[in-house]
């Protein structure tokens, strides 16, 4: 393409002890915050959050995160902010919390600063936010003008929260590089500036978080599991966070959280996180694009080595009619989705076929 358009957070930061600095980085963008707090991390960490702001002088105004980013919360916060008008709205959280940081700092006028608590998604960088019904279902990207004025992740908090976490962002991150591959292929649009041609530095990205990913992400899970940082936890980190991010917004997404999206209708799987869903919709992908079967083994395997889900039963659907997954393929393919990105043939029976192919390697893998 002759146009190309590359987007970022303006500055990310990835140290330990972050957590007590939350008050510098508050004053380094203004005066004012409307800070939104994860409940988890307000009873766990508030106290240092606090004592971390009061040395600064920053005027900030605290509210509990609801716990989903769905257009009655996002009112309800910008209700509370009343006729403040904070210079920077903070998100200190998971995905969801920071998506809703994103939406009301759009609404308020304010800057950005996204607080990741965990390493579970890219959510943090995108200067999009992907907002949900009340009910966990997913309702729609929702892009904005721009992206998060600054990023923070403390490794010591990741390797704090429940392991899951890191293997949900790890499953998140592993569509990265096959979803920027579609997107090449198909010739589709970015998700910058109204949507431009991908940049060789989006594709480079892409490709440098798959390969951390190969690389490190065994090593990064068998010590976060003991609770300790360390280089690989660190590169993974990365790679789920910034990597991840900076790959799928230059690149684009595709059927691999398209069909996430698609199969979210179903409350079978509500219980599962994003990364996990889009672990399973990755595998689709290489279906669908009929990719070697050297290359979708390969995935297999990582995928069952981190427990990620790869059979409908792991994605807890394994009740599922075939009515129930035609009407999630279908969703998949609304308009707008990113499904319609990936390079292959696109009908609600050519999508069913790949779950249901999914499906039945990962059984005969099993057994």
């Amino acid at each position: 393409m002759s146009e190309r358009g590359f987007g970022s957070c303006a500055r990310y930061v990835q140290r330990r002890g972050e957590i007590g600095r939350v008050g510098q980085h508050l004053a380094a963008l203004g005066k004012t915050a409307l800070v939104i707090v994860d409940p988890f991390i307000e009873k766990t960490y508030g106290a240092q959050i606090d004592a971390s702001i009061a040395e600064t002088g920053v005027t900030v105004q605290k509210i509990i995160f609801g716990g989903e980013c769905w257009e009655g919360e996002v009112n309800r916060i910008i209700a509370a902010a009343g006729d403040s008008r904070p210079a920077t709205v903070a998100g200190i959280g998971g995905g969801k919390t920071l998506d809703t940081a994103k939406l009301v700092a759009e609404d308020l006028g304010a800057r950005i600063l996204c607080f990741a608590t965990v390493a579970s998604t890219d959510a943090p960088t995108s200067g999009l936010a992907m907002r949900y019904f009340e009910d966990g279902c997913a309702d729609r990207p929702i892009f904005l003008p721009r992206n998060p004025d600054m990023v923070i992740v403390d490794p010591d908090l990741v390797v704090k929260a429940p392991v899951r976490f890191l293997i949900a962002g790890i499953g998140d991150a592993l569509s990265t590089w096959y979803e920027a591959r579609s997107n090449r292929d198909s010739r589709s649009k970015n998700y910058v500036a109204g949507g431009q041609g991908m940049p060789i530095a989006g594709m480079a990205i892409a490709r440098a978080c798959h390969e951390v990913l190969m690389r490190d992400a065994m090593g990064a899970v068998a010590a976060a599991r003991e609770g300790i940082v360390t280089p690989a936890v660190e590169n993974i980190i990365e790679a789920n966070t910034l990597l991840s991010g900076l790959g799928f917004e230059n690149c684009g997404c595709s059927a691999a959280h398209g069909i996430h999206n698609g199969l979210s209708i179903l409350p079978g799987c509500h219980s599962k996180l994003h990364g996990e869903k889009v672990a399973f919709g990755t595998l689709c992908v290489l279906v669908l694009e009929d990719r070697p079967q050297s290359e979708i083994d390969e995935v297999f395997d990582f995928c069952e080595a981190l427990d990620l889900p790869t059979t409908l039963e792991g994605m807890g659907l394994g009740d599922a009619s075939t009515e129930d997954l035609r009407r999630g393929a279908a969703a998949s393919l609304n308009p707008g989705e990113a499904t319609h990105a990936t390079y292959a043939e696109l009908t609600t029976d050519t999508v069913l076929a790949a779950i249901l192919a999914v499906d039945a390697m990962g059984r005969a893998r099993r057994s």
